[in-house]
């Protein structure tokens, strides 16, 4: 099993982490996510290399529906886990971050969002591999989502 930590930063309310392997992005942890999502202005996303892959892509959060546009990253980092062709969802909305980290991101993982010490610590089991294969796609209008091991 490998192991990683991640520092949360202490002047968040909700766990926010600074992805120092990746362009120093803040990224909010969201449990409660499927889908990572962008929140920044798209021209930086465009910067890092992402591709449009659909645009008015309708998806559930936020507290509702809501429309954005479907990206392609060459890479995503996050600690010491790889998303090659990373899927991500562009959608503009206030927050103190660039992107949402979603849960959908460490199926199989371990993951502990350890609040006291600031940390969030990432555990991958011998079983999986630490590059990730995250996809979305669209299926009779419905978006879903996959996140699976490369090995």
């Amino acid at each position: 099993m490998t192991q990683f930590t991640l520092r949360i930063k202490k002047e968040t309310q909700r766990p926010t982490v600074i992805l120092e392997d990746f362009y120093h992005l803040e990224a909010m942890i969201d449990t409660g996510s499927v889908f990572p999502v962008w929140v920044e202005d798209e021209g930086i996303l465009q910067d890092l290399g992402a591709v449009l892959i659909a645009d008015n892509v309708e998806f559930g959060g936020f507290g509702g529906k809501a429309v954005g546009r479907l990206y392609r990253l060459p890479m995503m980092k996050v600690g010491s886990l790889m998303f090659p062709d990373f899927h991500i969802i562009s959608y503009r909305i206030d927050l103190p971050c660039q992107l949402i980290l979603s849960a959908t991101m460490f199926t199989r993982l371990i993951y502990e969002i350890d609040d006291y010490n600031y940390r969030f610590n990432v555990s991958v089991p011998d079983t999986e591999s630490g590059i990730r294969n995250l996809r979305i796609w669209d299926k009779e209008g419905r978006l879903h989502v996959a996140c699976t091991s490369a090995t």
